[in-house]
């Protein structure tokens, strides 16, 4: 047995709390940067507020995509280890992270020629076009460096280094925290830049975290050595590499798609229903970190041993996530509709600001454990190859439920309609998952 493939003999129940314990750490640190970025950029006024709730599902959509790369790298790697072909799984983790930052660099030029068609779409006005502009135009440019960061990380998570990949994004999260009263707000003496400096901040998180990164992985079985590649069969790695990372990478995108929707949808309310939803969002973002933490740690443990033909210990993995979705959804959901008006009092003193904010959690928090489901899934069915199925049931909560939904009550309902066709889209989302990923698994 190769000893890369360490997830495939022990407690599962042990394998998961390992492995997303630091996930739970490293991802609500890079959560944090979002609620930090609100918090200072709060204090500009509730245009750069309002600006931030606009850009918010579109950061997002991109680094979905990241996501789905890394998911990709961690699929091949997870299941080459798992079937103790370590050279296979060197060759696909070093095209791996050589793919992330060439779409990376496609990406940022395609995103910095289209930022004002994309965000006149979603109903900016004219007066929040320069604001967004400020924020997005140093982002684009930065944008190869976040996709380089999940490709790393890529390679660490299909080798169970949950450990490894959290001290990565603590640190990316650290550099934030200390910049961004610096450069949004300013101090000691420097006025700051504005909404520009939360893009500056991240920027420069991600190029240090690389460098972490890339120590870090410097210290695996899987080092970045680019000659695996000039020696290599590109084209098989990249086929399998995209086999998993496209599909996923959309079916990740796919929710801030529909969040975008929602988001023009809300601007029809006015620029306090915006603001008030894109704070709630925020907060949202940093309940479900363990959910998301989850459905990382999922992927290298059903991974592994899929590839390893043990297929009791992966519906084993799929089992216990499955029932910490629910009972940890429906747990946060209770905290958070209590407690909406001192989260919502975090970022604004603006009493309609508070009350959609609450209005939001009141009515959406109680899909959070159906969300988890779907999630959770998505990850087991990423890690099996089956990342067809993951973007179908995505698709199937975004634009058969979510949209409609949407669509039909925004009349009667107003900003209500919206925070309800969220509720919707979770539930059934999680009914759907719940299905599909046990006829996936369902096998001897």
């Amino acid at each position: 047995m190769s000893g890369a493939a360490k997830l495939t003999r022990g407690d599962i129940r042990g394998h998961l709390v390992t492995q997303t314990t630091p996930m739970i750490i490293g991802v609500a640190a890079m959560m944090s940067v979002g609620l930090v970025d609100a918090y200072f950029i709060g204090q500009l006024g509730s245009a750069e507020l309002a600006a931030i709730s606009f850009i918010f599902p579109i950061s997002i959509a991109l680094t979905s995509l990241g996501i789905g790369v890394m998911v990709g790298i961690n699929s091949v790697v997870s299941r080459a280890l798992g079937a103790e072909d370590t050279e296979v799984a060197a060759i696909r983790a070093n095209i791996g992270i050589a793919f992330a930052l060439a779409l990376g660099a496609v990406m940022a030029v395609a995103l910095y020629a289209l930022l004002d068609p994309l965000f006149t779409l979603m109903q900016a006005d004219e007066e929040m076009l320069p604001i967004i502009r400020r924020y997005m135009q140093p982002y684009a440019l930065g944008f190869p460096l976040l996709l380089l960061m999940m490709g790393v990380n890529g390679v660490m998570r299909g080798q169970g280094e949950a450990r490894k990949t959290s001290y990565v994004s603590i640190f990316y999260s650290a550099v934030n925290w200390v910049l961004d009263p610096i450069l949004i707000t300013g101090a000691f003496g420097f006025e700051g830049f504005g909404i520009a400096g939360a893009a500056y901040a991240t920027n420069a998180g991600w190029a240090l975290a690389i460098i972490l990164a890339l120590f870090l992985l410097k210290g695996t079985s899987l080092p970045f050595n680019p000659s695996k590649i000039e020696k290599a069969h590109v084209a098989p790695s990249l086929k399998a590499l995209a086999s998993v990372g496209v599909p996923a990478g959309f079916s990740n995108a796919i929710n801030p798609i529909g969040l975008s929707v929602l988001t023009a949808l809300i601007a029809t309310q006015g620029q306090d229903a915006v603001a008030g939803f894109g704070a709630a969002g925020r907060v949202q973002s940093f309940a479900i970190v363990p959910l998301l933490a989850l459905s990382g740690a999922i992927g290298s443990i059903v991974g592994q041993n899929w590839g390893a033909q043990k297929f009791d210990r992966a519906r084993q993995a799929m089992r216990w996530a499955g029932g910490f979705s629910i009972i940890y959804g429906l747990v946060i959901a209770v905290v958070l509709v209590s407690a909406s008006d001192s989260f919502a009092d975090l970022f604004t003193n603006d009493p309609k600001v508070i009350d959609e904010f609450a209005r939001y959690l009141a009515i959406a928090a109680w899909g959070y454990a159906g969300f988890g489901l779907l999630i959770v899934s998505n990850g087991a069915l990423n890690s099996v190859g089956k990342a067809g199925w993951a973007l179908t049931q995505s698709f199937v909560r975004v634009f058969l439920v979510m949209m409609p939904v949407a669509w039909f009550l925004r009349n009667s309902w107003g900003s209500d309609a919206v925070y309800s066709a969220e509720l919707a889209a979770n539930v059934i989302g999680g009914l759907v998952a719940i299905i599909i990923i046990w006829r996936v698994l369902d096998r001897d």
